[in-house]
Formats: structure tokens, C-alpha cells, sequence
């Protein structure tokens, strides 16, 4: 092309010399319309081969039955090898075309290969976030933190293309650039010191399987309670239950405490732990008649008959003085409210009979002797658990009455009360 033009100019070289502009203005003039016709023919071969690649990728992806080739399209990955092939002739024909122009070939040499350095690693990156997205699709790998590893990936990807670049645009050699960069390397660590951490944190939820993609975690710190959605290099997303989102640095998940309840998701049952206040003054010994009284309570009817027996029995045996409830053994409100819940904890159908389940006494304290209910809902979606739970608390707390129990107040609240 150079050589055909050149004769085009000679034919004119007598009237630019006429005019005093000689060969250099020819030698120009034939630069600019050598360059001018290269890049009107790197833009249709843009246009050609981008053509051709999108519409031979898209009925790759129509015909088969994998959803990867879908996301390459959905990615552009064509488009982006559709501009690098025009810039590889460019690359290629620079020496040609500037042959005479040193300067100008080094410079624009220089540009288009940081250029096509940049191409291919925007290349690189759709195919990686292709391969993100279809691994996602996976349930496999669907709770995996996939964004991480690729992130990681591409860091060091991006910076083996900086060195490139700058080797190129310095014209330094790559080794010496290496053992620059060592010798900074403390100030990179210093910058990239999150990118860091994230790294080495991802690594150790992967493979000690912290924490996935789904998974409802709680992180008072961070005010994080709810689901992750998004596990990446720097940062884990949640999303709160209050449709907030919550961004955790990934690094703190291998240094501060968090609670995942994966382990509750995946179990029989979710657990109820929740306990009331009897207030210690009312805790007494049973006479016979209220033991009459409360065998009307159909839960306990067999159980006080039961009791009744081995109680008289032992006392019996033992020759115990009954003139005082203190001597030998006796039934206590507390002691009966205690086995009603049991019994009804039992005999609830929302609760899974085949996990732990108990109503335990705890230390007493100043507030009165607290009664505990452990036990495990059937169903663990969040609205029904916690109706769940106030339905048995609700009928416990009625209950307490029956056996001339009360709960623990305030001395305020038991003043509003009087009022």
C-alpha cells in the first residue's frame, strides 16, 4: 500500500516542489492516507468479524443445551475479540507504515499494544464472569463464594498486564520491573492490605465452610441479621430482614464471632428457650384437698394419683411425723406446675416429640425462681416459630394461677395494679 502511493506523490513531487513543500510534504501526506485506509480497514474488519463472531456464538448458544455459551453472549465476549482483531493488524502494520517515522512508530506502537493488553484482559474477565454466573447456576456451587476466587484471579491477572504495560511504556525490562516492585513491596502490601486479608479470609471460609451464599448469620457488631447474598473479595452482603442490606468486611469473618443458623435450617426443629419469673413467696407445700382439686387437670390426673402412692408409701415406711409439712416428702405447687408443662410440652402437636424437651428450674435470683422451657418447633419459618412460641407461652402464663403461683412484677407494676 506505502509503495503504490509513494508512486501516486512522485507523479505530483514536480508541482510540490513548484511550491516549495519538496519531498517531505509528499512523504507526509502519504502517511496520512496510508493511515487513514489502515484504519478504515481495521473498522471493517471490526465490523465483519463482530458480525460474524455474535452471530455464530448466538446460534451456538440457541442450539445447545448448556448455559454457558448463553453467558459468553450475555457477556459480549464476542464484541470484545471482534475489537482485537482489528488492533492486532494495526500492531502488525505500524513498523510497515511508519518505517520511516521512528518517533511516531514507537509512540503509536506503544499505544496500541497497551491497548490490545488491556483488550485481552477485558476478555479474560467476561470469559471469568461467565464462568462465575454458570457456576452459580450450579447447586453445587451455587453457595460458594465463586466471586472471591475470581476476583483473586483477576487481581493477579490485571496486575501481570500492569507490569506489561509499564514495561512496555518505560521500556523497562519485566525482570527489573519484578525487583522494583519487590523492593515496594511493603507499601503495596500496605494498599492492598483489605484485598489481602479478604483473600486469605475467603480461602479460609471455603475450605472450613463458614459460611455460604443463603445462609442466615447474625453479626450484632456489623447490625447484620439476616441472609447473605453475596460473598466477594472485600465484602459479604446481608440481607436484613428489614430489607436493608448490611456490608461486612469478608476478613472479619475469620476474626470477630458471628452466628450462622445454618445448623437450625438444616436440623428437625427450631428451638424454643424462654423462661418466666415465679415469684419465690407463693412457692408452697400442697394439702390434700387442693391435690383433689387439681386431679380435675386432665394432664396431671394419673401423675397425682401416681405420686400420691409412693409419696404415702415412703412416708409410711419411714415413720414420718406429718403434723409438719417439712417432714418426709410432700408435693409442691411449683413442683406440679413444673410436670403440667412437661405434660403439655408433650402433648403439643407443633413440637417435635423426637428432639430434646424439657421445663427445668433455674438459680433463683432476686426477681423470683425462673422456669424454663426448652423444647424444639416442627416448623421453623419465622412467623409460625414465633407464633408457636407465644401460643405455649401464652397458655402457660394462664396457667399459673390454677396453682396459686405468681409471676414476678415490679414493685411499680404492682402499685398500678392496687390502683
Amino acid at each position: 500500500m506505502y509503495n503504490y502511493l509513494e508512486k501516486f506523490f512522485h507523479l505530483f513531487y514536480p508541482i510540490f516542489r513548484k511550491w516549495g513543500l519538496g519531498s517531505s510534504l509528499a512523504s507526509h501526506l502519504s502517511l496520512m492516507l496510508n493511515s487513514i485506509m489502515l484504519c478504515l480497514l481495521a473498522y471493517a474488519i471490526y465490523v465483519i468479524f463482530r458480525l460474524i463472531l455474535v452471530t455464530i456464538m448466538v446460534l451456538i448458544a440457541q442450539k445447545t443445551k448448556t448455559k454457558f455459551d448463553d453467558l459468553l453472549v450475555t457477556n459480549k465476549t464476542a464484541k470484545y475479540i471482534a475489537h482485537l482483531i482489528p488492533f492486532l493488524l494495526i500492531y502488525k502494520s505500524v513498523p510497515i507504515i511508519l518505517d520511516r517515522y521512528e518517533y511516531w512508530e514507537g509512540l503509536f506502537g506503544k499505544f496500541v499494544g497497551i491497548y490490545i493488553v488491556v483488550l485481552i484482559l477485558w476478555i479474560v474477565r467476561t470469559i471469568f464472569n461467565a464462568l462465575r454466573d454458570y457456576l452459580k447456576l450450579k447447586p453445587r456451587y451455587s453457595d460458594k463464594p465463586i466471586d472471591s476466587f475470581i476476583q483473586v484471579i483477576m487481581i493477579v491477572l490485571w496486575a501481570f498486564g500492569i507490569a506489561v504495560i509499564i514495561s512496555k511504556l518505560f521500556e523497562i525490562n519485566q525482570k527489573e520491573l519484578l525487583t522494583i516492585l519487590g523492593a515496594v513491596s511493603a507499601v503495596i502490601i500496605l494498599i492492598f492490605r483489605d484485598t489481602i486479608l479478604g483473600f486469605v479470609s475467603s480461602v479460609q471460609v471455603s475450605i472450613n465452610d463458614m459460611i455460604r451464599i443463603g445462609d442466615w448469620i447474625t453479626m450484632d457488631r456489623f447490625g447484620a441479621d439476616g441472609d447473605v447474598i453475596e460473598i466477594n473479595l472485600a465484602t459479604v452482603k446481608v440481607r436484613n430482614f428489614d430489607n436493608t442490606t448490611t456490608t461486612i468486611p469478608t476478613y472479619s469473618l475469620s476474626s470477630d464471632s458471628f452466628q450462622n443458623w445454618r445448623g437450625m435450617l438444616n436440623s428437625d426443629g427450631r428451638r424454643i428457650k424462654r423462661h418466666l419469673l415465679i415469684k419465690t413467696s407463693t412457692i408452697r407445700f400442697l394439702e390434700d384437698a387442693e391435690l383433689e382439686n387439681l386431679k380435675k387437670i386432665q394432664l396431671l390426673t394419673s401423675f397425682i394419683d401416681t405420686r400420691k402412692i409412693e409419696i404415702s408409701k415412703f412416708n409410711s415406711e419411714n415413720k414420718i411425723d406429718k403434723s409438719l409439712p417439712i417432714n418426709g416428702r410432700h408435693m409442691t405447687n411449683l413442683g406440679l406446675f413444673r410436670k403440667y408443662i412437661t405434660e403439655y410440652l408433650l402433648h403439643h402437636p407443633a413440637l417435635n416429640q423426637d428432639m430434646l424437651m424439657i421445663c427445668r428450674q433455674l438459680q433463683s435470683t432476686a426477681h423470683g425462681v425462673p422456669l424454663e422451657v426448652y423444647a424444639f418447633s416442627s416448623d421453623k419459618r419465622f412467623e409460625n416459630y414465633e407464633y408457636i412460641m407465644s401460643d405455649i407461652f401464652d397458655h402457660i402464663i394462664a396457667s399459673v394461677s390454677y396453682f396459686d403461683l405468681e409471676i414476678f412484677e415490679t414493685a411499680t407494676e404492682q402499685y398500678e395494679k392496687a390502683k
